[in-house]
């Protein structure tokens, strides 16, 4: 296999002997040495299924070759089996809209389509990246649809990661629900509450941030392909535009519809903007529950220790035996990451003009990698840190007997005064609630005790009618 030369309307250029993209694509390498990341596998994986059934329904529709539409099929189906993957080479950071991302996947899938034809690689005589592979399709509407597609594998995999760290939230929850510990509002003591409760909240959290995702994602159903370069069809068959998504739904088995103004649908942003502000969304929830948990597991000696998360590395390179909540500050800076890529796409998604959006490079890579480290992050989260922490039923009962919150139950019998009287006094003299209510002669020792009752005042509403009945 010799080096090729290629000739575009610029000139010409060589290509190394073992490439498969173009001279459009080596002009994108050489133009944007900007961040060394190329395309994300979900969206080579989108973009490849639109060249696919592109194929397939222009030869349908007697508008390429069948042969050559079959080879492309072919070249297609090698590549969303994982092969030819180090040939797109085109940075994230590149021309507006994508056409140099666009002309890498079409020129791959020209050049592998000819070899399977037994032609060489450039012939572009018999298949041609624009006049086959492209046939009525534009950089506008492809890519659009490819961020639409790919967003939409992205999605199964996180609301699987969630819908696990849901149960295991569910499962801790269950396991902690007779542990009695002290609340915290403000980070001061608060009245009783279950650890159960606390795992339960969070699993319910989980589960709302799953529901949320899932409708945002409803949105990336409907798709402007077939809108060629401004949503108007231009040089499409007049029934390519349904066809070619019916196609489409049939490859991925999702429910697609097309758009009912293409122009729209390749214009606005709007749809990816939702995803990821649901994304950002589950993010800062995470942050919450990620600094609730180091919190909780604060210490050993020193901080509040209710909880012990998994030790799963040792913590310092100079203080022995210490252990560091690792898998919290991971998940928490990956939330970080993910509110920053939210902010960029809402930037990104202003910023077109007219009958395009330039930046959809950027929302591409931004959104699907928001995808990817999520579910990365959590299915290791759940997994090595929340299926394994283990509850100190002693150090949270000690908390919940000694806060100075309990006085809040004796509001109703001895009035709120009187309670704030007390519980002024035992934080300035050490003496125990107890003590100073049956001093003041403010309530009986049966009373208190009744009142008292840190399992009672800890039970949820729910909870207590149910053992009622």
């Amino acid at each position: 296999m010799q080096p090729r030369t290629e000739r575009d309307s610029m000139g010409e250029r060589t290509l190394e002997a073992g490439a498969y993209y173009g001279i459009q694509t080596l002009r994108a390498v050489e133009n944007f040495p900007i961040s060394g990341i190329g395309p994300l596998p979900d969206f080579v994986r989108a973009c490849t299924l639109i060249k696919r059934a592109a194929a397939r329904v222009n030869a349908e529709l007697e508008c390429i070759p069948k042969d050559v539409a079959q080879a492309i099929i072919g070249a297609s189906d090698e590549v969303l089996a994982g092969q030819w993957s180090d040939q797109f080479v085109v940075d994230i950071f590149q021309a507006g809209a994508g056409t140099s991302h666009h002309m890498n996947i079409n020129e791959v899938l020209a050049n592998r389509a000819l070899e399977l034809l037994g032609y060489a690689r450039g012939d572009y005589k018999q298949v041609n990246p624009n006049d086959h592979v492209n046939y009525g399709q534009s950089t506008n509407d492809v890519i659009p649809t490819a961020i639409r597609l790919g967003a939409l594998f992205a999605s199964a995999p996180l609301l699987e990661a969630l819908s696990t760290l849901q149960q295991s939230f569910e499962a801790k929850g269950n396991e902690f629900l007779p542990i009695v510990k002290s609340g915290r509002t403000h980070l001061q003591d608060a009245v009783p509450i279950r650890l159960g409760d606390e795992f339960l909240a969070y699993a319910q959290i989980v589960g709302e941030h799953r529901a949320r995702i899932e409708t945002a994602c409803r949105e990336l159903l409907v798709l402007g392909l077939g809108g060629s370069a401004a949503g108007t069809g231009l040089n499409t068959h007049p029934q390519y535009r349904v066809r070619v998504v019916a196609e489409l739904a049939r490859l991925t088995g999702h429910p697609l519809t097309p758009a009912p103004r293409p122009m729209a649908a390749m214009q606005s942003m709007a749809p990816f903007v939702a995803v990821s502000g649901s994304l950002r969304n589950l993010a800062q929830d995470l942050v919450k529950i990620a600094g609730d948990l180091r919190l909780m597991d604060s210490g050993p000696k020193t901080g509040l220790r209710e909880i012990e998360l998994p030790p799963v590395q040792p913590g310092s390179s100079i203080m022995p035996g210490k252990y560091n909540p690792v898998l919290c500050e991971m998940l928490t800076m990956v939330a970080f990451q993910v509110m920053g890529y939210d902010q960029a796409i809402a930037l990104a998604a202003q910023a077109g003009q007219l009958e395009l959006n330039v930046m959809m490079p950027l929302i591409a890579y931004d959104l699907l990698h928001s995808f990817t480290i999520l579910t990365n992050a959590l299915t290791v989260f759940r997994a090595r840190c929340i299926d394994g922490i283990q509850a100190q039923p002693e150090r949270c009962l000690a908390y919940a007997e000694g806060s100075i919150a309990l006085v809040t139950a004796l509001n109703p019998h001895i009035g709120y005064l009187n309670a704030a009287a007390v519980a002024k006094e035992s934080l300035a003299t050490g003496r125990s609630l107890r003590e100073i209510v049956l001093e003041r002669g403010l309530l009986t020792e049966a009373q208190l005790a009744e009142i008292l009752d840190l399992e009672a005042m800890s039970r949820l509403p729910e909870t207590q009618a149910a053992s009622d009945r």
